[in-house]
């Protein structure tokens, strides 16, 4: 089938390989800036003798509203999230609301609510944004878009691709309980332990991280696609080969029966209260430590390592002893899940 016949499909926006394959095959083609050649999580640039960090995302979650969070914090937090990733302390937000004809006020109240709550925690303001309304059936419910700016302070420089060989890579704590929880509250699987979602600004703890070490290499928060698209994202941008070993993978144990029983792998579960930190192997203890030491990176955990060889390939070292490639995810586990 010729690329101008297909379709686009829900697979098109996991996070995945067909992701990938329309951001380079589509998108880039089109937009020559070196910024945006980077695909980091957020565009830094310089305006005057000032580093800024810019960037935008659109939420379709469904259900809006689920344990441990709604549309609304996720928004402000998934925003403030991928300034964090590339060292940048957020500052300003702007929201942008589409509403279905006949949404219930309540309901947007609340999550109005939600996001004056979850801006507080963050340390960020809403300095603007928009409001559409469609018509009932052009939309599902609330569709939220938001940017945010932040200021990068002198020395920091984290990119995706900026893993070297023998960084260690961290992660600050149970890994699935984002998508795990979205899909109990959408199918009502009830399972005998509430499961929450792991949503929350990450901003404070990486302004503890930078505050032990400016060998912080690289960082991504593991959304679509979970652990194992950022890492083989990782892997190709740094063009280098990583190795995790899988009984270091922090995860709950209601959390691994719920994947077990459902055919998941919890490397591809979507979360957003999580992330990934390419560090110095001198300085990684020292991370570690600061990191346990927050709220949101008690769980902290050292989980694999950059290797020599074997370039633009992510491995997992399995707990009987055998080692076995980490893909990219072809297709969509959960759509609509953030």
């Amino acid at each position: 089938m010729k690329k101008n016949s297909e379709r686009i499909l829900l697979a098109h926006g996991s996070g995945g390989k067909l992701m990938q394959e329309l951001i380079q095959e589509s998108i880039l083609p089109n937009f020559k800036s070196p910024i945006l050649k980077k695909l980091n999580d957020s565009a830094v640039f310089s305006l005057g003798n000032k580093r800024i960090a810019y960037t935008t995302d659109s939420y379709v979650v469904n259900p809006i509203f689920f344990p441990g969070g709604d549309i609304g914090s996720l928004a402000v937090w998934g925003t403030v999230n991928d300034l964090a990733m590339v060292g940048a302390q957020p500052l300003y937000l702007t929201l942008s609301l589409i509403i279905e004809e006949g949404f219930l006020r309540s309901d947007l109240d609340r999550i109005l609510f939600s996001i004056k709550r979850a801006c507080r925690k963050a340390d960020i303001e809403v300095v603007g944004g928009d409001l559409k309304v469609v018509e009932k059936g052009s939309a599902d419910k609330i569709f939220i878009n938001s940017s945010g700016v932040g200021m990068v302070s002198k020395g920091v420089n984290i990119s995706a691709c900026g893993a070297r060989a023998g960084d260690k890579v961290i992660i600050n704590g149970y890994m699935a309980e984002h998508g795990i929880a979205i899909l109990n509250e959408r199918e009502n699987l009830k399972f005998s332990t509430k499961i929450k979602s792991d949503s929350a600004p990450l901003n404070g703890l990486v302004k503890d991280m930078l505050s032990v070490s400016r060998s912080v290499h690289t960082m991504r928060d593991p959304t679509r696609g979970g652990v194992a698209a950022v890492l083989n994202e990782i892997a190709q941008a740094s063009n280098v080969g990583i190795l995790v070993y899988e009984d270091k993978l922090p995860m709950t144990e209601v959390v691994k029966g719920a994947c077990e029983m459902l055919g998941f792998d919890p490397l591809y579960v979507a979360n957003e209260g999580k992330l990934l930190a390419f560090v110095s192997p001198e300085d990684a203890e020292t991370v570690l430590e600061s990191m346990r030491k927050n709220p949101y990176g008690r769980k902290s955990q050292i989980i694999g390592e950059v290797v020599r060889g074997s370039k633009r390939t992510v491995f997992l070292k399995t707990s009987i002893g055998g080692t076995r490639i980490i893909d990219m995810p072809s297709g969509e586990q959960l759509p609509r899940i953030c």
